[in-house]
């Protein structure tokens, strides 16, 4: 991995020429891995023990293999941005043009769209349902829906308000906290339930659940999307993969504090998220008003680096609107989008299996197949030394094993569903 950060910053310093994306409001590199983490970490970390329940220990093997795969595609889709002189391509969407030409482009779009709009409706379903979870029996007790408006509605004001990745990073610490707080209440009260508990059984592995098991853990380092925006929001962008590295690691420890106990202790009784096996009581409480927060503050990440793709397809900036007008715009096409998410997840039914199904597919494209393809399109095949060609030949593996038996899971959720 050093060694691949070494050859990045090499190639940066030989791509000055490029012209680069505005960075005079750009922040630091300690709030980009906040929104890395912010972005990553959170509801997959809760699900992770039924993960290794429907697959056994290997999935511990499966989740350091997805940690290493995910940061090294991180960094390598970065680099593709300063492949095309004069100008830094913007997205990933240009990324797949530039390697592909105008169907790859739009077939990317497609995925980073789904992923980008799909999070946030299930991250408003989960909210409504927990503040409405909490509310039950008192004057706040309104129902799922008014709730998820609700929620729409806190996070449409950062979100219409922020402009870019920097300015809505502060929101990230306060969701990495909050996420980081809950990992540590639920290994905590997991420890101490522990003598309420038989004896948990456990498996190293079970062959029939396995696939959707490492379908699971396979895409819950799923930040790409999201990478190029957070990297053209730095003041040093040549510092993207200690960034990278430093967000996944964050996130791969939380992963192991609640899978490793998680499963140990709960076996196969544990359950998805694994705050519902804890005791009911004010810690279950704390952990499920902090997970509301995570998912909040997440939110207007994901609406963000989507609002920022369209608005340059776009093209709105100041120079063509003027400061006021690109300003009005802009806060109507959020509003815009932010009203498509409420409304997905007020009354889409089954959506939490639709998105699955096609999260499945695009998570694992966009995480793994298509930044390798991508980078040997635009970097050349022949000149990669065999271990990184052997290297790259696994992830491309790993993902459309994850891609064919996670989508195959979630077609027979769908079917299940509508019978």
């Amino acid at each position: 991995m050093n060694k691949i950060i070494i050859d990045f910053e090499y190639d940066y310093k030989d791509a000055q020429h490029v012209e680069d994306c505005d960075r005079s409001h750009a922040g630091s590199s300690f709030m980009a891995y906040f929104n890395v983490v912010c972005v990553i970490a959170g509801t997959g970390t809760l699900g992770l023990p039924y993960a290794l329940r429907q697959g056994g220990w290997i999935g511990l093997l499966i989740l350091f293999l997805s940690w290493f795969m995910s940061t090294y595609t991180g960094i390598i889709l970065i680099r593709c941005l300063y492949v095309k002189p004069p100008t830094r391509l913007t997205n990933y969407k240009d990324v797949a043009t530039a390697s592909f030409g105008v169907i790859g482009g739009w077939v990317t779009f497609f995925f980073n769209a789904w992923i980008l709009l799909g999070a946030p409706v299930l991250y408003m379903v989960l909210s409504g349902q927990n503040i409405s979870h909490l509310c039950e029996g008192t004057a706040g007790d309104i129902g799922d829906t008014a709730w998820i408006i609700i929620s729409c509605a806190i996070v449409a004001i950062p979100y219409i308000i922020v402009k870019n990745m920097k300015e809505v990073a502060f929101m990230s610490a306060f969701g990495a906290a909050a996420t980081l707080i809950t990992v540590i209440i639920v290994l905590v009260m997991a420890c101490i339930d522990q003598k309420n508990i038989p004896a948990a059984h456990h498996d190293n592995v079970i062959w029939d659940q396995f696939p959707i098991a490492l379908s699971t853990i396979s895409f819950s380092f799923g930040g790409n999307a999201v990478y190029p925006h957070v990297e053209a929001s730095m003041k040093k962008p040549k510092q993207w993969p200690w960034v990278a590295a430093a967000g996944l690691g964050t996130c791969a420890a939380m992963y192991f504090m609640t899978a490793v106990p998680g499963y140990y202790i709960y076996g196969d009784q544990v359950e998805s998220p694994i705050y519902n096996s804890i005791p009911k009581g004010v810690p279950y409480i704390i952990a499920v008003v902090l997970m509301t927060i995570h998912v909040l503050m997440a939110a207007p990440i994901l609406v963000t680096s989507f609002a920022l793709d369209i608005e340059d397809m776009l093209n709105v900036t100041v120079k063509r609107f003027g400061k006021i007008g690109e300003f009005f715009v802009r806060a109507a096409l959020r509003i815009f989008i932010i009203v498509v998410v409420g409304v997905l997840a007020c009354t889409v039914p089954h959506f939490d299996l639709l998105m699955s199904l096609i999260g499945s597919f695009a998570n694992c494209v966009l995480i793994f197949v298509f930044p390798v393809i991508f980078y040997w399109r635009l970097t050349g095949f022949r000149n990669k030394p065999i271990y990184e060609l052997a290297w790259n030949a696994l992830i491309i593996v790993l993902g459309i094993v994850g891609l064919i038996f996670g989508t195959k899971s979630s077609i027979e959720g769908l079917i299940e569903a509508y019978q």
